[in-house]
């Protein structure tokens, strides 16, 4: 077993060791994959000494970790880079943006000094030292390889209990409305020994929540070992002291018998699947480049309730693909009606330049498109909160993340909700006294609902028998 050892933390003194480094801040934007990498650039830079800042003002270098996904993000990502700009900062631009565009971003901003592609981040302090220099920097592979692990610096920034594990890079699907193959290369796992010893280090700092990222997770290992192997990864990772591991981005063809009987078997492993479905029809499935998923979506929801009757589900939709008709999209709402999932999200389709998608017929105006998604969230919204309420009366785990010091109302959240996407509980200290900090995991009995979120409070050993009884 790997002996865990502590991760880089950013040195309070660390300008005091090299007064000539500049100060850099980091700005975030996009998925939780892309903020493993600005962790891994946080660590690396700490690590040479370099001053870090948590102000952009204060920085003399800002590194904005971009997102290109979608136009919508791109755009956030431009605006962003202008407004530091025109604050007369040095730019380094990392991330999907950078690897997509490239030379047009230091040609379109002169203030851009270097641009760092999706596989390249761990070379960020030889990008900074070559800015220094006064050299423009394009470190961009045209074809991503690298894939970061448990020797990488890392500074987390999602604070102590909670961090994200990225378990491969890449994705070798070619749906035809995504981009991320190009931006990010195919799959490329890691080993199950470098991500059980980073989820040990993680542990050793106090880590309560871990959540396994990646492009298509339950794809995991089939490069590396010639087979699905995320139910060996899950095994793996139930010897890790970490009362919580969840896992992202579980696509229906991987969710096999042996896979949910690890979710099953594994303590610490949550029965919570985020299934990003997209549609339910199979003329719209074809056309998405997911014709394997045609005759999967209800036999594979029934398999899981069978084998995991208490799985929380998640899925994400599509309206508006190219052709979309008002059959087409007339099967997907009843899908929703009938499934009864815990956690939808729906997003309306945007054309990506580079994909099959963006150059077919049939395009759907955004008008519809907008109204679709409306209608699926007006089906969605009743049984998210019936799925709710029924927590109501159940004595849970309650991971806290923040805490009033006046009221003593704190906000945390209970194994049905993930972190930023999904709901959260406020809860009262209830009975007796505690001495609650945020991080803490708790216990508490559950007494509302509503539509996205639960209420509760705080109980003591009593509490729970007598809760426990009235269940019985």
């Amino acid at each position: 077993m790997t002996t865990p050892d502590s991760r880089p933390s950013l040195p309070r003194n660390q300008t005091a060791l090299n007064q000539r480094k500049p100060s850099v801040a980091f700005a975030h934007l996009g998925c939780e994959k892309n903020r493993v990498d600005t962790e891994h650039m946080l660590g690396l830079i700490s690590e040479a000494g370099y001053g870090v800042s948590a102000n952009t003002k204060d920085a003399a270098v800002v590194v904005v970790n971009t997102c290109s996904f979608i136009q919508e993000a791109r755009e956030e990502s431009i605006r962003t880079l202008v407004d530091f700009a025109d604050q007369g900062k040095q730019l380094i631009i990392a991330g999907c943006l950078a690897q997509h565009f490239q030379e047009e971003l230091l040609q379109s901003l002169p203030e851009a000094k270097a641009i760092v592609g999706t596989g390249d981040y761990q070379h960020i302090v030889d990008v900074l030292q070559r800015v220094e220099l006064g050299e423009i920097v394009n470190q961009v592979s045209q074809t991503p390889t690298f894939v970061g692990d448990e020797h990488l610096p890392r500074f987390r920034t999602t604070g102590q209990a909670v961090a994200y594990l990225k378990v491969a890079e890449g994705c070798d699907y070619r749906c035809s409305f995504c981009i991320i193959p190009k931006l990010r290369g195919n799959q490329r796992s890691r080993s199950i020994e470098s991500i059980v010893a980073e989820a040990h280090q993680l542990a050793y700092q106090g880590v309560k929540e871990l959540i396994l990222i990646s492009q298509i997770t339950t794809n995991y290992g089939i490069d590396l070992y010639g087979e699905p192997s995320l139910a060996k990864l899950l095994r793996a990772l139930g010897e890790v002291d970490i009362p919580w591991i969840r896992i992202h981005y579980a696509y229906p063809t991987g969710l096999t018998s042996d896979v949910l009987a690890a979710y099953q078997e594994v303590p610490n492993v949550l029965p919570y699947l985020d299934l990003p479905l997209q549609h339910s029809h199979p003329d719209l499935l074809k056309a998405m480049n997911r014709p394997w998923q045609m005759d999967v979506n209800s036999l594979l929801l029934d398999q899981i309730r069978d084998q995991l009757p208490d799985a929380v589900l998640r899925t994400t939709l599509i309206v508006g693909f190219p052709g979309e008709t008002e059959a087409h999209f007339d099967h997907l709402a009843g899908f929703v009606g009938e499934q009864c999932f815990d956690h939808v999200g729906v997003f309306t389709f945007s054309a990506e330049e580079g994909t099959k998608a963006a150059t077919l017929s049939a395009q759907v105006s955004p008008q519809v498109a907008q109204a679709r998604k409306d209608k699926i969230m007006t089906i969605q919204q009743p049984i998210a909160e019936a799925k709710n309420r029924s927590w109501v009366g159940r004595t849970v785990d309650i991971l806290v993340e923040k805490v009033n010091s006046q009221s003593g109302q704190m906000i945390g959240r209970c194994s049905r909700f993930a972190p930023e996407v999904d709901g959260e509980v406020f809860l009262q200290p209830g009975v007796g006294e505690f001495n609650v900090k945020e991080g803490m995991m708790l216990t508490a009995l559950i007494t509302g609902a509503d539509v996205y979120d639960l209420t509760g409070h705080l109980v003591g050993v009593e509490e729970m028998v007598n809760a426990a009884r009235d269940q019985n």
